[in-house]
């Protein structure tokens, strides 16, 4: 067998399910350490990049400028993108807050909500510089950076994430059944 293709994983604005979809894969994960590294990622604990990757796997939107800091050092450091499920499609259900201002979403959370005078009895706003700036909306990824592949789903199925990881790192085509786009 050749070299093994290194991938690397992060999670955004969302829920952390796109990763549980990849445990999910159960004993496969084994016959996946064989054809792929793990590098940066919350699977290896290892924070920042210190070599190139083949694939980056993204779930999330981006709400802060952190988020997109980090999504901006996937697309430098990872040969090929890939966006796991809604919320890094179409920010899921974190983008929920797009149509509303985002004062009147800081007002009702820090200042006027029903949980605010025993969580924050000094209503304050929280401003410091390292916490990261909320964006005025959810951005899915493709609207920050170039996104290779999509897989839909919330999150997308542990078999799709497979099939999609065996495709890409044996440069066989992925296909994509009807049925990983359709909710019922």
């Amino acid at each position: 067998m050749g070299q093994k293709k290194i991938v690397a994983t992060a999670s955004l604005a969302g829920c952390f399910g796109c990763h549980m979809s990849i445990l999910d894969i159960d004993e496969r994960i084994l016959d996946l350490v064989e054809l792929v590294e793990f590098h940066k990622s919350p699977i290896t604990d290892i924070k920042s990049f210190s070599k190139e990757c083949d694939i980056g796997l993204i779930e999330g939107g981006c709400c802060n400028d952190e988020n997109v800091h980090n999504l901006i050092e996937f697309r430098k450091h990872c040969t090929t993108l890939v966006a796991l499920g809604e919320c890094a499609i179409m920010g899921g259900l974190p983008s929920m807050r797009n149509g509303i201002p985002l004062a009147e979403c800081l007002r009702e959370a820090y200042l006027d909500g029903p949980t605010v005078a025993d969580a924050n009895p000094g209503k304050i706003v929280p401003s410091d510089p390292d916490i990261p700036r909320i964006l005025n909306r959810v951005y899915p990824c493709h609207e920050v950076v170039k996104i290779d592949y999509s897989l839909p789903g919330c999150p997308p199925r542990a078999d799709l994430i497979w099939e999609a990881l065996v495709a890409l790192v044996t440069g066989k085509e992925l296909v994509l059944p009807y049925d990983s786009f359709k909710y019922d």
